[in-house]
């Protein structure tokens, strides 16, 4: 099996088992080390088991994701396409390179192909830094759905083999029991050599039985051992794929993935949805002024502040550079506006100091714009009304919050101070 990465293929269990009227087949195949699930590149599993018992069978199938179905002949050509244009551009030669190219080359990733021939629109080349954000924002996917399969249908196959196991064993035990007795009954009695032989000969037979149901056993439990690991490695990539690693916010593939799922609520529950967007003012000055070690620890402060304003269902995440953003639901417009604002006081009233010194160095402000959802209305118009609100704040004189109209032909109201 093949989804046009590097594969590595485990065989984690293999197994038949046979005791009276039932029957358990069972086998798992799981692809992808840890270190191509950092990479984000496709997770490819499947797991079939079939229970039998009398008449009754019961299969549960998780499909293997393929995301590459191009032939050998059509691939080869991608690849003749893809090597000069990896050869042009500044990054290194890896399999992240080649799967932002190749899918740029085979057209079947029409936001990545306008991302890239917006940056090079004026012969620019693309950098390491500049290929690996666009396989993270373009490419790299976790299925959440799938990891949740994998979660629920795993552990439910296990449990189901391991109880129908025991039970094996037990009747295993029962029956080893009767044929002792049996045995125990024909010693004392006048010998019957043939039926002594043929009770000898049953018990040997149960007892490889029990042995072999014994070894079953002890398999499911290093299995489900490996099971729960991998499902942590799945949770670890989870967290990785959607996480910002300079703030720990969650990171615009998050952001984007939040948002959907937040209009998809509001648009079937009829929930309110509000967004905040925020930009630290002057970031380039400060940058300039103090370094960018400094420019860091200043995006760390305004995050951790964020995530200290937030709880439960909300999300912050780092939008990109110094632009931040907080998905709201089930917050109206004022209650956004005043976690806004209580966001923006609390920065402009905090200090950050030198930790050899404690000299206080840049005040820090930054500037909000608040939108809250309308029905219909599509992700990227309802970011556009936000950033349009937060670019309000700035031109307004920044270190302010701005409500963005709530119909079009209302104006933004503008709350805050003057810097």
């Amino acid at each position: 099996m093949s989804c046009g990465g590097i594969w590595i293929c485990v065989d984690l269990s293999g197994f038949a088992v046979r005791a009276r009227n039932w029957s358990v087949t069972f086998s798992v195949y799981s692809l992808v080390p840890r270190s191509a699930l950092k990479q984000g590149f496709a997770v490819a599993i499947f797991s079939e088991a079939f229970l039998k018992s009398g008449n009754a069978l019961a299969r549960i199938t998780f499909p293997a994701i393929m995301k590459y179905t191009e032939s050998i002949e059509k691939s080869g050509e991608y690849l003749r396409l893809v090597l000069p244009l990896m050869a042009k551009h500044a990054a290194a030669f890896h399999p992240v390179t080649y799967a932002v190219w190749y899918e740029y080359v085979a057209g079947i990733n029409k936001p990545l192909k306008a991302a890239i021939d917006e940056l090079t629109r004026n012969g620019s080349l693309l950098d390491e830094a500049a290929i690996v954000g666009l396989y993270q924002k373009f490419i790299s996917d976790f299925d959440e759905e799938a990891a949740q399969r994998l979660r629920t249908g795993f552990q439910a196959v296990l449990a189901n083999i391991s109880q129908s196991a025991t039970e094996a064993g037990d009747q295993a035990v029962q029956f080893s029991q009767a044929l002792e007795q049996m045995n125990a009954d024909l010693s004392s009695s006048p010998p019957v050599p043939a039926s002594t032989s043929v009770i000898g000969n049953l018990l040997i037979d149960t007892r490889q039985m029990q042995g072999a149901i014994g070894s079953l056993s002890q398999q499911l439990e290093e299995s489900q051992h490996k099971i729960e690991l991998l499902r942590e490695e799945v949770e670890k990539a989870r967290e990785d794929a959607l996480s910002d690693g300079l703030t720990g916010l969650t990171n615009r593939r998050g952001f984007d993935l939040a948002l959907a799922s937040g209009i998809a609520s509001a648009g079937e529950q009829g929930q309110t949805l509000s967004l905040l967007m925020t930009d630290i003012d002057h970031f380039k000055q400060v940058n300039d002024t103090y370094g960018h070690l400094f420019g860091d620890k200043v995006i760390r402060a305004v995050a951790k502040t964020l995530k200290e304003n937030i709880k439960g269902k909300d999300t912050a995440a780092r939008y990109g550079g110094e632009e931040f953003v907080v998905l709201l639901p089930d917050t109206p417009l004022e209650g956004a506006r005043c976690v806004a604002e209580r966001i923006r006081s609390t920065i402009e009233a905090s200090r950050i100091r030198r930790a050899d010194t404690n000299q206080e160095m840049a005040k820090i402000t930054v500037s909000f714009g608040v939108a809250i959802y309308h029905a219909g209305e599509s992700a990227s118009a309802f970011v556009e009304r936000v950033d349009s609100a937060m670019y309000a704040s700035k031109t307004g004189g920044r270190n302010r919050v701005t409500v963005a109209p709530t119909v079009s032909v209302e104006k933004a109201s503008t709350v805050g101070h003057e810097k």
